[in-house]
């Protein structure tokens, strides 16, 4: 299936319910509004010669627009490069350089910019200025084009990892893999059409990409989208736009734990709430479920496999709290250094197969053959261990693992007993240089408004719960944690403190 046919299928089912609204506008997009207006898209890129396999790249924020445009050229089986927003400037040159787009549409604060990150590129790249809230393109008028024929293999999304050590990679994933995302989310939580999902993450992040636009449609549910995250504005959104179901990072959950609760009436409305992308400590889950009532479900995911790979049951009761789940819509196992798989209880690295996994990385087959197994699995890049019921636990990153004498330590564990404290907001362990033991432990802390604390107090509280060995050597006191658009902690950047 492709996406396509997710549109023209809930055209013909549901033709005037509401695909997608504005939280500010209260605009509305039906899903025959979709329809036709990705058919105009269509005809709008052909106007400027564009066709199937193509790249078009969007620098934009979140809005009804930036749906349609996005929607719109993969339905026709153009590329999309939905570009990262918080980049660097050199970052976003090369990201718009490398993908090879031919057109890029941009918001308008973001022409002059990007004009001037296209000077030089050696090619002539269109640029095409729209409203992100708007539902009506420049130069859009009542032509439709008619849907040509596309593959599940054709690449739909070019999306490029954040590049914290080194420069960004561009993971193609297909119309496939997309569809076989979409319908693998709306299975897991038991999506229906009456679902609505509150859509505050950014849409060049794949978790949004894949969860809060491409999972309604394959359900018939709908997205409320938010120009960004706004903690004094989120629960407003969810209730005025009479969401069923929110989906947050972990960075959001703790924002929204210094919090206000709000309305217990509008609260009860919200089926659960699903927490991505990166790992979500334990204690931040347990304080989020007491404070406002609200199960939530874990998952985790990566850009490589559109975003969610793991997920917790919708039923609290069988979930294990502390654990992203159990595979879904995919297989995953755990693997050690031989690319062998590993039993139940002991850490390696996570693999996963299915068929939400990448075709690979864009121009770079040495990067592309170094994330698979030789039968074919991806290397995830994660380290962890699965339990004899088919969770897995995450305990670190292979390039963040913390190596002491010889000993590896996972910084996540550090990171959990920090959190345990009343004082911490935020915190995050990573392995320093030691003349003697090769790596020491050093911990980044973001300390609670009104709550002080020394970094004596904090060492003691740790070598209770963690030993001597494991006992952070230094403690950094930070106003905030550096953190990629998806929440991780780019652990890395501790270091140039």
């Amino acid at each position: 299936m492709i996406i396509r046919s997710l549109i023209e299928g809930w055209e013909k089912a549901a033709p005037e319910a509401v695909y997608a609204l504005s939280t500010d506008s209260r605009a509305q997009l039906s899903f025959a509004d979709l329809a036709a207006g990705t058919r105009r898209i269509g005809a709008l890129l052909r106007r400027h010669g564009l066709g199937a396999g193509d790249t078009v790249s969007l620098v934009m924020p979140n809005g009804l627009q930036t749906l349609r445009i996005l929607l719109g050229s993969m339905a026709h089986g153009l590329i999309v490069n939905p570009v990262n927003l918080l980049s660097q400037a050199e970052q976003m040159r090369y990201v718009l350089g490398h993908s090879d787009c031919k057109l890029v549409f941009v918001s308008p604060e973001w022409e002059a910019p990007v004009r001037g990150l296209l000077t030089g590129l050696g090619r002539e790249v269109a640029v095409l200025v729209a409203d992100p809230d708007g539902l009506h393109l420049p130069g859009e008028d009542d032509t439709e084009l008619a849907f040509a024929p596309v593959p599940a293999s054709a690449v739909a999304l070019l999306m490029y990892t954040s590049g914290t050590t080194g420069v960004p990679k561009g993971v193609m994933l297909t119309q496939g893999n997309l569809v076989a995302n979409a319908r693998a989310i709306s299975a897991e939580h038991v999506l229906t059409p009456a679902d609505r999902v509150l859509g505050v993450l950014p849409l060049y992040h794949i978790n949004a990409f894949a969860v809060t636009m491409l999972a309604p449609l394959a359900h018939g549910g709908s997205v409320a989208v938010a120009p960004k995250f706004s903690a004094a504005r989120f629960w407003s959104q969810a209730f005025d736009t009479q969401c069923t179901w929110i989906n947050v990072v972990p960075t959001i959950i703790s924002f929204l734990l210094e919090g206000e609760v709000p309305d217990a009436v509008a609260l009860a409305k919200l089926r659960f709430c699903r927490s991505a992308s990166a790992a979500l400590p334990p204690e931040h889950l347990l304080a989020f479920e007491r404070k406002f009532g609200i199960g939530i479900v874990e998952t985790m995911g990566l850009t490589e496999c559109v975003a969610p790979c793991f997920s917790n049951p919708l039923d609290p009761a069988q979930r294990r709290v502390g654990s992203v789940g159990r595979a879904s819509g995919c297989e995953a196992r755990i693997i050690d250094t031989a690319c062998m798989p590993l039993p139940d209880g002991q850490r390696g690295e996570i693999a996963i197969r299915g068929p939400n996994v990448m075709r690979g990385y864009y121009k770079n087959e040495a990067a592309t053959t170094a994330a698979f197994t030789p039968d074919g699995w991806l290397r995830t890049g994660d380290l962890g261990h699965r339990d004899g019921d088919g969770f897995f636990f995450v305990t670190g990153r292979l390039k963040e693992l913390i190596i002491k004498g010889g000993e590896n330590i996972a910084p996540r564990e550090i990171d959990e007993v920090l959190l345990a404290h009343p004082a911490v907001l935020d915190a995050a362990a990573v392995g320093m240089p030691d003349k003697h033991y090769g790596q020491e432990v050093l911990a980044a802390v973001v300390l609670r408004e009104g709550m002080p604390c020394s970094e004596d107090e904090l060492r003691g509280f740790c070598l209770q719960r963690l030993g001597r060995y494991k006992t952070p050597k230094v403690f950094r006191f930070v106003t905030e944690l550096p953190r990629g658009p998806s929440g991780k902690v780019q652990r890395l950047r501790l270091l140039d403190g």
